[in-house]
């Protein structure tokens, strides 16, 4: 038997890796468990080339809970280790990379991003336990042995009796951490963690179902038999060739990935590389709505089938972390913050071959069936429009598909939708103003109002659009955007021949002040405007700018306009040229001109939306009192 001191500066690591760690104290079963899958793999390895001369069969890797001992155990079947190795690897490596990991960090605190993954091993077995053994036998023909530590920098390392080759080790769970004596929690932590390494994880056993014998009677229960309950798929679609890959494998992957998710997803992307970095994986384009907040079933993360987080922001292009699936790649940095991970040359081209990807994608799905693409818009145009507009290289390869789709129910790329309107709609300066609507019943008299001069109308409803507008304004010549009731249609496409006023200039300033008088509380801009006789006599309207600057401060961005607080603004326009106005003005009092004024008035607040609770009660009962 030999006792020893592990050489280390620290004079006691473990309070400090258990301190340091808390909060992500869970990630030993997860390190050990990766410890015992290279065991394994390495055995493979050997086997294969012939350097071990031993039966690999097939290995698996348990874990066992004695929670009357408070022990937990995992066991593998893997290349094991010599009393030389012990020393070598636990004692001396694997120690200096804990203290070496401790030094660089212990000042960064916890939020310095993704820190503790992979970097502690074997060590972070001291964050639930008191006392860790190891019993383990090497494949090579050498006695096993048996190391025992207790948290400090002692150990005791003697010869053993083991007969299976391969690595046991015991952890003595601490005081602290017995939630992890319970079977319900090491289950949670191998699903979390563990649910697609590469070898079999053995936790207990289940009662599996066979088939009734010929000769059953049709009440005889079926025969049952306990079998290993094997809680990972060590073989999950990302890492076959898409090849051999249906539809259904995809779907049926991503059930598995997120049992709890009920909807289908919209398709899939396949993403394997090995050159310039290694990076395999699967996205799902899952259903989204207008709601803009974060997705709890998120991207995840894997480094050789191992679960590392499913915060993949900095890794994934922020535009699609809304979507779902699993990245699995060695080469991301993993034991560094956040900062460093962004600033890191081979994750920004991963994220880059991530961007080009999905464009190729949905490019692909749009020319290829375009009638299906067109029935996923509404579920996908948030990713797309939100890519459009932070990815400069996305934006160049989306603006061949991404849809602009009609209150009609049409889809038109911006080319097509260009050269549709671009005879109609373009105005007196050689803009071309596109009509848009972003509530088809709310602003269905606007709407209706374009059709008739023959306009095409979009219909744009999600929530980022306004920035998507300015971001098309700037990176196209001649064009802009305007909402079907930002002001009449007259004044949205101007075109040369401008209607002339019925009214004289003293008759309109006369309305213009009884207006003012019946309206003044109600905050109104007025706008004498000389229209087609048979437009309506009084249309509410909202700058476009002012609105347009609002949704987008309330959306992110323009905040610097400062419109977040400001009061809903409205314009009043009089068209001076209808019937109605020119009765109004020449009504001879007062109390009728003011009526005549209250109700037509009311009548655009209705088409607007604006007339609700006691006005518009006031106002039916007013209508009836007028019918009779």
């Amino acid at each position: 038997m030999a006792t020893g001191k592990i050489n280390v500066s620290v004079e006691n690591i473990f309070p400090l890796i258990k301190k340091f760690l808390y909060s992500d104290h869970e990630i030993f079963l997860r390190e050990l468990i990766s410890n015992a899958t290279d065991a394994t793999l390495k055995l493979k390895h050997l086997t294969s080339i012939g350097e071990a001369k031993v039966e690999y069969g097939n290995p698996q890797i348990e874990v066992k809970v004695d929670k009357d001992n408070k022990q937990i155990l995992i066991v593998d079947q893997g290349i094991g280790m010599t009393a030389e190795e012990v020393k070598k690897y636990i004692n001396e490596v694997a120690f200096s990379g804990a203290e070496e990991f401790l030094d660089k960090y212990k000042d960064a605190g916890k939020d310095s991003g993704i820190i503790g993954h992979f970097g502690l091993g074997f060590y972070s077995a001291f964050m639930v336990a008191d006392k860790v053994e190891i019993i383990t036998k090497s494949f090579k023909d050498e006695p096993a042995v048996h190391w025992t530590c207790d948290g400090s920098p002692e150990f005791t390392l003697d010869e053993t009796q083991k007969e299976e080759r391969g690595t046991e080790i015991i952890l003595h769970v601490a005081e602290d951490s017995t939630e992890f004596l319970e079977d319900a929690k090491i289950r949670e932590l191998l699903t979390k963690y563990n649910k697609f390494m590469p070898i079999p994880i053995k936790f207990g056993t289940k009662t599996e179902t066979l088939p009734k014998p010929e000769d059953a009677k049709e009440d005889d229960p079926a025969p049952t038999q306990e079998v290993d309950d094997i809680i990972n798929n060590p073989n999950p679609a990302w890492t076959k060739k898409p090849t051999g890959l249906k539809e259904e494998d995809y779907k049926n992957f991503y059930r598995e990935l997120y049992p709890m998710q009920f909807e289908e997803p919209l398709f899939n992307i396949h993403l394997n590389v090995d050159y310039p970095f290694n990076l395999t994986g699967i996205l799902y384009f899952p259903k989204l709505t207008n709601d803009l907040n974060v997705q709890k079933d998120r991207i995840q993360l894997y480094q050789n089938q191992v679960f590392v987080t499913d915060n993949v922001e900095g890794i994934v292009p922020e535009f699609l972390t809304m979507l779902r699936g699993v990245i699995d790649s060695p080469d991301i940095p993993l034991n560094v913050s956040r900062s460093y991970l962004q600033a890191d040359g081979a994750v920004k081209k991963i994220s880059s071959y991530i961007t080009k990807k999905v464009a190729d994608k949905l490019s692909s799905l749009f020319k290829n069936n375009r009638e299906d693409f067109e029935q996923k818009w509404n579920d996908i145009k948030v990713v797309i429009e939100y890519g459009m507009l932070s990815e400069e290289k996305f934006f160049e390869k989306a603006d061949k598909f991404a849809l602009y789709p009609t209150v009609d129910g049409s889809f038109f790329t911006f080319e097509e939708l260009e050269n549709k309107i671009k005879d109609n709609q373009t105005d007196k300066d050689d803009k071309l103003v596109v009509l848009y609507a972003s509530d088809q019943e709310a602003q269905h008299s606007y709407i209706e109002a374009a059709k008739a001069k023959g306009y095409e109308v979009l219909l744009l409803d999600s929530p980022i659009v306004s920035h998507l507008m300015q971001k098309l304004e700037t990176s196209k010549e001649n064009l802009s955007f305007a909402r079907v009731d930002a002001d009449h249609l007259d004044n949205l496409i101007k075109k040369e021949d401008t209607a002339i006023s019925k009214l004289s200039d003293e008759e309109k300033e006369r309305l213009k002040e009884d207006l003012e008088k019946v309206v003044q509380e109600k905050g109104y801009t007025i706008q004498m405007e000389a229209m087609d006789s048979s437009a309506s006599p009084f249309i509410i309207t909202e700058p476009e700018f002012m609105r347009r600057m609002k949704e987008m401060q309330q959306t992110g961005g323009g905040g610097m306009f400062g419109m977040g607080n400001m009061p809903e603004m409205y314009n009043l326009i009089v068209n001076t040229n209808h019937e109605l106005v020119g009765e109004i003005l020449s009504t001879k009092t007062a109390k009728k001109r003011e009526r005549l004024i209250n109700q037509s008035l009311d009548l655009a607040r209705l088409s607007k939306g604006l007339l609700k609770g006691e006005e518009l009660t006031n106002f039916i009962a007013r209508s009836y009192d007028m019918i009779k």
